[in-house]
Order: C-alpha cells, then sequence, then structure tokens
C-alpha cells in the first residue's frame, strides 16, 4: 500500500495497525521515502506456513522432540 506523508500524519493510527499485516509504502512529492513493516513479519510468515502440519492434539514439548529426533 503507498500513501502520501499527509495522510500518514492524519491517520497515525490507522496506518500503525494495518502495518502490522502489510507494508506502507510513505510517498511524499510522489517519491517513495519511507516504508512502515512489521518487524517480526518473517515470523509470522513462517507460524503461518505450519499451520496444519502439526496434528492439533500434539503437545509443544512432543513437537519439539519430534523436531529434535529428525536431526
Amino acid at each position: 500500500m503507498s500513501i502520501t506523508a499527509t495522510e500518514l500524519k492524519q491517520n497515525l493510527g490507522k496506518y500503525l495497525l494495518l502495518a502490522a499485516t502489510e507494508d506502507v509504502f510513505i510517498t511524499k512529492n510522489g517519491k517513495t521515502i519511507a516504508k512502515l513493516s512489521n518487524p517480526n513479519q518473517d515470523k509470522v510468515n513462517m507460524a503461518k506456513s505450519l499451520f496444519g502440519i502439526l496434528p492439533q492434539d500434539i503437545t509443544l514439548e512432543d513437537a519439539k522432540k519430534e523436531r529434535l529426533n529428525h536431526i
């Protein structure tokens, strides 16, 4: 998403929340000057990629043991 610096100033809270799920590019005079992004996005994407892989009834300890056994 791309927004102007003025739009960011007027709606900062909205764009801070939005940056948790997608990158927000800030422009000034038609040029991109900054980017708001979630610093944990890589972790979020990794966690999302694991959904459905582990059985629902497995405990965290069992998952750790199984992972360590495959190394």
